[in-house]
């Protein structure tokens, strides 16, 4: 049984112009342990898809339609005050993107993660320094630092400490949303390789959150790719990155540069994402795909299996079978 579950979840935002569709059909299930990675472009709806699962939307998005299901228990309809009481940071937790601004700068690190236990827990102010300091020792950083202020730690420390947050109250979910944003790439190497540590340990589902597809490459078992408010392509890393059959993640694919190869031009897929408020007809992916015909402008294609086990496609150029068109962008 999947720990966490989603149905045809759809999320709008409300707006002068009307609608915007930021999630719109997302359906994925998650079990205990794994760790699922959402990637696209900026303005796909990766984000809002986090903040979805975790009910953290400004006043003018609702949910409009779908079901979340967190170890059997149907969340959409659940009341406000019981979610943030029994379900937020207890069972499902977010370290939140730049992890330089998720801090308070006028509170003490530790402080900040032992509000967070307190506010959860009923046990005394003593104990939930202890368990805060043994979080800080769980990620890495030096208990003594408990005490210290967000501008004495540096980048790779905050987002540690960030994650010791999330953690706080035991949650079996985390959601991680661009969590080595602004990183060096040997401070992202370290957060990725915590993360990773804690997942094994503790037994934690994973969801990341990012654009960079060698992050989610090394860190997850699955990959939801989404494009335009939907997931266009779902199966495990390997099978999406090394046989990626929709037109928009073999251009994703293609825009990573690849070291080992001979030096050329970056590759990049014209155009840019849709307008939500109204967006294209058919797959929505049509308007920058050179292979659309009439039939991807005017139906649009469901998320099925095609091919290998557990790997799902939404495109009418991929056969049954899983043969694809191969697309190259210049």
């Amino acid at each position: 049984m999947a720990q966490l579950a989603v149905e045809n979840l759809k999320m709008y935002y409300r707006t002068r112009k009307g609608q915007v569709r930021a999630v719109d059909g997302i359906s994925f299930s998650l079990e205990a342990g794994r760790a699922l990675g959402i990637v696209g472009e900026s303005g796909c709806g990766k984000s809002s898809l986090g903040l979805t699962l975790l009910r953290l939307l400004p006043p003018n998005a609702q949910v409009v339609g779908g079901a979340i299901r967190l170890g059997g228990q149907e969340l959409t309809s659940m009341d406000d005050e019981t979610f943030r009481k029994d379900v937020r940071w207890t069972k499902i937790a977010m370290v939140f993107q730049g992890a330089m601004n998720a801090l308070n700068p006028v509170l003490t690190v530790g402080s900040q993660i032992t509000e967070a236990i307190l506010a959860h827990e009923k046990v005394s102010k003593e104990e939930a320094v202890q368990r805060a300091k043994e979080l800080l020792e769980l990620v890495g950083i030096n208990p003594a630092r408990y005490s210290h202020y967000p501008h004495e730690f540096s980048g790779g420390m905050k987002q540690r400490a960030v994650i010791a947050m999330a953690l706080a109250c035991h949650p079996d979910v985390i959601i991680a949303d661009e969590p080595t944003t602004a990183l060096d790439v040997m401070v992202q190497a370290q957060v990725l390789k915590a993360i990773a540590d804690l997942r094994a340990r503790l037994n934690l589902s994973l969801i990341l959150v990012s654009h960079d597809l060698s992050v989610i490459a090394q860190t997850c078992d699955d990959v939801a790719v989404m494009y335009a408010g939907k997931i266009v392509e779902y199966g495990p890393v390997e099978e999406i990155f090394v046989r990626p059959r929709h037109p928009y993640t073999q251009g994703l694919v293609q825009a990573f540069p690849d070291i080992h190869a001979e030096r050329a031009p970056i590759v990049s897929i014209p155009g840019t994402p849709p307008n939500l408020l109204n967006p294209p007809s058919g797959c929505r992916f049509h308007p920058r795909c050179p292979l659309a015909n009439d039939q991807c402008r005017g139906v649009e294609p469901e998320l099925v299996e095609k091919g290998a086990a557990r790997h799902r496609v939404a495109c009418h150029l991929v056969s049954p079978g899983g043969e694809a068109v191969e697309v190259r962008f210049a």
